[in-house]
C-alpha cells in the first residue's frame, strides 16, 4: 500500500510546539519529514537566501534543521533532503493568526506558496492566539483538512490558508470557505531609545482596522469557525487589466 510522503515546515522554528504537534498528527496520513528553520523566522515572507550557503542538519530521523527561511526549507526539502518528491506540504501550526494582509508577510504562508510553485498541494495552518495555544484543536482540524486535500488535491496554482480559533475543539462551530479579508495596523511603528539615548524603531503591534464582510476569513474566526481561504499565485487583477486595455492609450505614452 502506497504511503503518502508529507513535508512539514514552519516559520516559528524546528523546536516550536506547533510544528511538533503538526508533525505528529501528519504521521496518521503517511511518511512524514520535518524541514524547518533553526530559529524563529516569523514575517520572513517569501524570502530566499542567496547571499550565503545554507546548512541542513539532521537532528533526528526525518527531522532537519536549516539555517534559513521557510522558503529555503521547502526548496531544500523537495530537491535535496527528502528521498522523493512529497505528495503534500503542510506549514505550521503557526503561533498566531495569518488573516487578511498578514499573508503577504507570513513565512508560514510563504512556505505553502513555495510548495505550490513546485505544483505540490500545500496548506498553511495558523492558530489565532498569542499564548496558551490549543494545539490539540489545531492538530485535529489540520489532520481532517490535510486528509481531504490528499484525496482530492487542489486547483492549479492554489494553496490553502487555514486559520483556527484558539479554543477547545468542541467549541468550534464548524468550517467555512472564505475569501482573504483586509486589515491594516495603525501606529505599528514604535520609537524606542537605547541606553545611549539613540533613537531606534520597533515594528509591530498597533491598532487593527479590518474590512467587514460575512465571507471573509476574519469574520469566520470571530464566529468560532475554522477559516479555509484558497489563495491563488497569479496576482493579476484581470478586471483592472481589461479596464486598462479598453481605456488606456498606450501609444500616447510613447509620444514625445
Amino acid at each position: 500500500m502506497y504511503m503518502a510522503v508529507i513535508l512539514v515546515t514552519n516559520d516559528d522554528g524546528v523546536y516550536s510546539p506547533g510544528i511538533i504537534a503538526l508533525y505528529k498528527t501528519m504521521q496518521n496520513l503517511g511518511d512524514v519529514y520535518m524541514v524547518a528553520p533553526d530559529r524563529e523566522r516569523s514575517a520572513a515572507g517569501h524570502s530566499l537566501t542567496m547571499h550565503r550557503p545554507l546548512k541542513a542538519e539532521e537532528i533526528s530521523e526525518h527531522v532537519f534543521s536549516v539555517n534559513g527561511t521557510p522558503t529555503d526549507c521547502v526548496t531544500l526539502g523537495i530537491n535535496k533532503l527528502l528521498p522523493q518528491r512529497p505528495d503534500l506540504i503542510v506549514s505550521g501550526i503557526n503561533k498566531g493568526a495569518n488573516l487578511g494582509d498578514d499573508i503577504t508577510y507570513s513565512g508560514t504562508v510563504a512556505a505553502a506558496i513555495e510548495g505550490t510553485i513546485f505544483s505540490i498541494p500545500s496548506i498553511a495552518f495558523s492558530l489565532i492566539s498569542a499564548r496558551r495555544y490549543h494545539f490539540d484543536t489545531g492538530s485535529f482540524f489540520a489532520l481532517k483538512i490535510a486528509e481531504h486535500v490528499l484525496s482530492r488535491s487542489l486547483p492549479y496554482d492554489t494553496l490553502l490558508n487555514v486559520n483556527i480559533p484558539n479554543i477547545r475543539r468542541e467549541d468550534i462551530k464548524g468550517i467555512k470557505l472564505t475569501r482573504q479579508g483586509k486589515r491594516i495596523y495603525e501606529n505599528s511603528i514604535q520609537e524606542v531609545l537605547n541606553p545611549q539615548g539613540e533613537k531606534h524603531f520597533w515594528i509591530g503591534g498597533g491598532k487593527i482596522y479590518r474590512e467587514h464582510g460575512e465571507d471573509t476569513d476574519m469574520e469566520a474566526v470571530e464566529q468560532n469557525f475554522v477559516s479555509i481561504s484558497p489563495i491563488h499565485l497569479d496576482l493579476t487583477n484581470f478586471s483592472a487589466l481589461k479596464f486598462m486595455m479598453e481605456t488606456w492609450k498606450i501609444s500616447e505614452m510613447l509620444e514625445e
